[in-house]
């Protein structure tokens, strides 16, 4: 694991040097407890440095030839190409994700990626029409200067270059602060990638630190002016709060609770298929994981005793093994927080069809049913592996269910009748639902984000373009004006 110690540093204006905070960052491998680098916290100051070597940087940047800023994107996916198994290797070490999920994590990677080379020609200007007479009214589509990304660790590697290569495409600079427990594949490998494939130096800035160190210092900062991030809906409220004072756009990617609902008429073994991918994907640790499965009284009784057996077969344990399905989650706060609430649950009435156990990290699923309507457990988001299963009697009652949660990130609805589940789709607050299919997706050129607390904004496509560019209008008066005075 020597590229571990490699990336341990901090990036700022193109040069690999250890943070000057009075203490550490220790990245350790989630099931094995291996200590895999050590990182020497970045301070106030050294955002600063990051965020003006991006300033500085900037302006040549966005006057570069958009066609010459797209070769950087080109070569970064070749680089990521080349490397895919060291990259997955990585994954799996830092954050515990099986095989399967970083393979998934990189194929979607590699998407946004061929995505950035499109976006750096997506901007288009505009002439429009104007009341006076001679007048020419452009309006021009400007990079935002510099952005702040924080990504989260549950797929960092994904999620930092999902906002970093766009942001960068489209003529900006970026100063990345990744999740501490994942800085290698959140930070300083997205760094190293962009470096080899010739971005110049000081473009992309990454600060590996914490909230104890620099305080509110990367959003209150005056440089950047717009902040992307991806984390929990209670953080994203504080740095929405902070943004708005200081003027800044935030873009928010939030936590989900998410119904996948199935009808009468659904293919009840698809559906279970569905919906244990959607809930047990990455041990739970998904925005988009099917939290609530929501089932037609007619179909309860099958569906679940289907859904109990496919969970038993899941295979929990080492996420290097290619057989995995269920590695461990990202640290012992999060297996005991999990397993705390599986429990209070079951103490509160719920029955649990299977109940889970804790091995270190490793968290079994646990299914559980038998909630009272108003049961805490059903309105939260649950970052783990734990499905929770409501009857429902007829169409009426699965809105009102699924719509009763501060989230509305994701869905699914299972029917044999497709306009059907479109009905049933439309009425459902989120901001993205899946007819006949699983809760977890996500696709380069597709508005992604969420409604209520799980979000503002959107990314992908022609999002990014809003996101991370400004609109100027510049008029030319040909002739002369005639002032009043």
């Amino acid at each position: 694991m020597s590229h571990f110690t490699d990336l341990a540093h901090q990036y700022i204006d193109g040069e690999w040097k250890p943070g000057s905070g009075s203490w550490d960052i220790i990245d350790f491998n989630p099931y094995t407890g291996e200590k895999l680098a050590s990182i020497t916290v970045a301070t106030a100051g050294e955002v600063d440095r990051a965020y003006r070597a991006a300033e500085r940087a900037q302006a040549e940047w966005a006057e570069t030839n958009p066609y010459t800023r797209r070769l950087v994107f080109e070569r970064a996916l070749r680089i990521v190409e080349d490397r895919e198994e060291e990259i997955a290797e990585t994954i799996v070490a830092e954050l515990g994700g099986t095989r399967l999920k970083a393979a998934f994590e990189l194929h979607l990677a590699k998407e946004f990626l061929r995505e950035a080379v499109q976006l750096a020609l997506r901007p288009e200007g505009r002439i429009l029409p104007s009341p006076v007479d001679g007048k020419e009214n452009r309006v021009y589509r400007v990079p935002v200067g510099v952005v702040g990304v924080i990504s989260p660790f549950n797929f960092p590697f994904l999620l930092s270059i999902k906002s970093v290569a766009p942001a960068l495409a489209l003529g900006n600079a970026v100063v990345l602060k990744p999740h501490q427990n994942t800085p290698i594949c959140g930070g300083t490998l997205v760094a190293k990638v962009l470096e080899e494939a010739g971005l110049p130096a000081g473009l992309l800035n990454v600060v590996v630190t914490d909230i104890a160190e620099i305080g509110d210092a990367l959003l209150t900062h005056p440089v950047p002016k717009v902040i992307s991030f991806t984390g929990s809906d209670k953080v994203g409220r504080h740095v929405a709060t902070v943004c708005a004072q200081n003027f800044k756009h935030a873009v928010l990617e939030l936590g989900g609770n998410s119904a996948l609902i199935v009808l009468d008429d659904a293919d009840v073994d698809y559906a279970v298929d569905a919906a244990v991918f959607s809930r047990f994907v990455h041990q739970g640790q998904v925005c988009m994981a099917a939290n609530r499965i929501l089932l037609d009284r007619t179909v309860e009784e099958e569906f679940t005793e289907k859904f109990v057996a496919k969970v038993k077969t899941l295979r929990v344990g080492d996420p290097a093994d290619p057989a995995t399905h269920i590695g461990p989650l990202i640290n012992s706060q999060q297996a005991e927080a999990v397993s705390s609430l599986v429990d209070q649950t079951v103490a509160a009435g719920a029955t649990a069809l299977l109940h889970g156990t804790v091995d270190g990290n490793l968290v079994s699923p646990s299914v559980l049913t038998g909630f009272a309507p108003d049961a805490p457990v059903l309105g939260q988001e649950i970052f783990g592996p734990v499905a929770l299963i409501v009857p429902f009697d007829g169409e009426e009652e699965a809105v009102r269910i699924a719509n009763d949660t501060p989230y509305g990130l994701s869905g699914a609805v299972h029917t044999g009748d497709i306009e059907r589940g479109v009905r049933i789709a439309k009425r459902i607050h989120t901001g993205m639902i899946h007819i006949n299919d699983g809760t977890v997706h996500d696709e380069p050129i597709v508005p992604f984000g969420g409604e209520k607390h799980s979000g503002i904004g959107r990314l992908n496509g022609e999002a990014m373009v809003d996101s991370f560019t400004t609109q100027k209008w510049i008029s030319i008066q040909h002739g002369r004006s005639r002032f009043p005075f």
